[in-house]
């Protein structure tokens, strides 16, 4: 991406961090975190399905990520939506 924008990775990641308040990686995790939880809530797919659809490598790596951001695993935030009323279909 910063070759494309004929930069250097440091460089990016400078103005990147400036200008949305987090580095690209960290921004990328908890975008792809709140898209599972999104698709979670929404969908009755597996999570290594929601995993593969976020860009996580796998659904280990979303879990520990998921937990790390939200507290509770995937499965948990999935039953607490059902719990509240959510729909998952």
């Amino acid at each position: 991406m910063a070759a494309t924008v004929g930069s250097s990775r440091s460089g990016l990641a400078r103005r990147f961090t400036q200008r949305v308040g987090e580095p690209p990686m960290a921004y990328l995790a908890a975008r792809r975190v709140g898209l599972a939880a999104e698709l979670l809530h929404e969908t009755d797919a597996t999570v290594g399905s929601v995993a593969r659809k976020v860009g996580s490598s796998n659904a280990f790596t979303l879990g520990v990520a998921f937990k790390r951001y939200h507290g509770i695993t995937p499965t948990e935030h999935r039953a607490a939506a059902l719990r509240a009323g959510g729909t998952s279909s």
